[in-house]
């Protein structure tokens, strides 16, 4: 707990939409969105955390904890999050449920390989784990099983049961994949033209 926050790992499900870590001084700090509500507790509207629908079935607590962990893994130590140098195909989109904001990079070679696939982008722990889970989901597979790859399936992916409204902040970064593969770069026209390599990936490191 910090400064009368729950840490992080303490949090339900619904609530790590809310959750950003941020470093200062190299300290963990939480940081809870706005959301509008007051939450018994916490204090003013600003550190309201969602509430769960009666309607919306519990996980057992050990399930629950367990994709706790892998979902802040993800956003705490993210799978390619960066740039692609020379990437041939992009696009970008947001959510304005949460203010979450996703974009894909691709390098894709002239068989239709994912040579690269970083993604970059800010809002909630769902959207950006779930950014994060995809693209290594992808890293080094196909356009054929881009497109084969369903809404559920993002949301088996990502494995955690969530609220229609949390399911669109899980389901942002595949929207943003779905149509990257459709959305070629400048150079990526002008690499397809001239049937040239693709570039490196910078500003981005595999975990």
């Amino acid at each position: 707990m910090f400064n009368g926050l729950p840490a992080a790992s303490a949090l339900p499900l619904t609530g790590l939409c809310a959750a950003r870590l941020s470093k200062r001084g190299g300290s963990p700090r939480l940081v809870l969105a706005s959301l509008g509500g007051a939450s018994p507790g916490f204090g003013p509207a600003e550190f309201a955390l969602p509430s769960i629908s009666p309607l919306t079935p519990l996980m057992p607590a050990d399930e629950e904890e367990l994709y706790q962990e892998h979902i802040l893994d993800h956003y705490e130590d993210p799978y390619h999050r960066g740039h692609v140098a020379g990437a041939t195909h992009a696009h970008e989109d947001d959510n304005p449920l949460c203010g979450d904001v996703v974009r894909i990079e691709l390098a894709l070679k002239p068989d239709g390989k994912i040579d690269q696939i970083f993604f970059n982008g800010d809002g909630c722990c769902i959207s950006q784990a779930a950014a994060s889970m995809l693209v290594e989901h992808f890293d080094q597979h196909t356009l054929e099983e881009v497109k084969n790859f369903s809404a559920e399936d993002m949301l088996k992916l990502f494995g955690a049961k969530l609220t229609p409204n949390r399911q669109k902040c899980c389901l942002l970064s595949w929207r943003v994949l779905q149509s990257a593969i459709y959305s070629p770069t400048a150079e990526g026209v002008s690499e397809t033209k001239n049937d040239s390599g693709n570039g490196a990936p910078k500003n981005g490191a595999s975990r």
